[in-house]
């Protein structure tokens, strides 16, 4: 197939090849710069799977946000059905149409023609989880072009501290990380179960110590041992013993209750 071209004035229309022209085009972008990670129709088949059935919107809520994806309608579309979903309405075309009115959004996403077009964009929402992980990838991209171009150009301000660079790099990584950890469940009936296992192995200590114990009698008594899931901060000046503290209670909990101790030592420098 080829697709005709208008040339100049008096002179023959000349066909042009497909490939030919797909060639071109991409050269032409390339010139212009390179275009952001993102799969618009991959965000429009997840968006038209949601419309269609409620088993993909439980399918991607966990993996997605407004801000995973690219189009800043497709963003305004998905936080409707989220605003939706905790509100425990239906889900359909009429009801995100009605509530894009309501905030007066609806034309900005293109009317209610376009949401009705994103269905057809999708024949089923079997791979909707999979769809949305790719968006997600796409976002996690962005994002870390986002935090390296700022990182870069902080790194090239001779102004800038370096150590200021370094952490506001580490804080960049750790929020994107933070923030596309999908959330975890687990089943009622294996926590019912695993509840009771430590009720029972609670009520054989004559100690009333349920957790890790410090060695510290009057520290476990109160806190009945250090609980799991707990982070305890130890902090006091400088040379009042904190690390000698630290290091007696592991030796303890080692020697005297056969328990696993690991220590990271992480010196951190502090800026006036």
């Amino acid at each position: 197939m080829a697709i005709f071209v208008e040339m100049e004035e008096n002179k023959p229309i000349k066909p042009i090849n497909r490939r030919t022209l797909l060639t071109q085009t991409v050269q032409a972008v390339s010139e212009m710069g390179k275009l952001p990670p993102q799969a618009v129709d991959i965000e429009e088949a997840v968006l038209g799977a949601m419309l269609l059935e409620k088993n993909a919107v439980n399918d991607a809520i966990d993996i997605l946000q407004p801000e995973s994806f690219y189009k800043i309608e497709h963003q305004k579309i998905f936080a409707v059905i989220l605003d939706l979903f905790a509100s425990s309405e239906n889900i359909d075309i009429l009801s995100v149409t009605e509530k894009l009115r309501k905030k007066g959004e609806l034309q900005l996403v293109g009317g209610p023609g376009y949401i009705a077009r994103l269905t057809n964009k999708i024949a089923s929402a079997a791979h909707v989880e999979y769809h949305a992980r790719i968006i997600s990838e796409k976002f996690i991209l962005r994002s870390l072009i986002e935090v390296s171009s700022h990182v870069i150009k902080n790194s090239y301000d001779e102004t800038q501290d370096v150590f200021n660079v370094l952490s506001e790099a580490e804080s960049g990584l750790f929020r994107i990380a933070e923030g596309n950890l999908k959330k975890s469940y687990q089943n009622v009936k294996d926590l019912v179960s695993q509840a009771v296992t430590e009720i029972e192995k609670a009520s054989e200590n004559k100690d009333g110590v349920s957790g890790v114990p410090s060695g510290f009698t009057d520290l476990d008594r109160i806190t009945s041992g250090w609980q799991r899931s707990d982070m305890i901060v130890l902090a006091a000046r400088p040379g009042m013993g904190k690390t000698a503290f630290v290091l007696s209670m592991a030796r303890n909990t080692a020697v005297q209750f056969n328990q696993g101790v690991a220590i990271f030592r992480w010196r951190c420098q502090a800026f006036s």
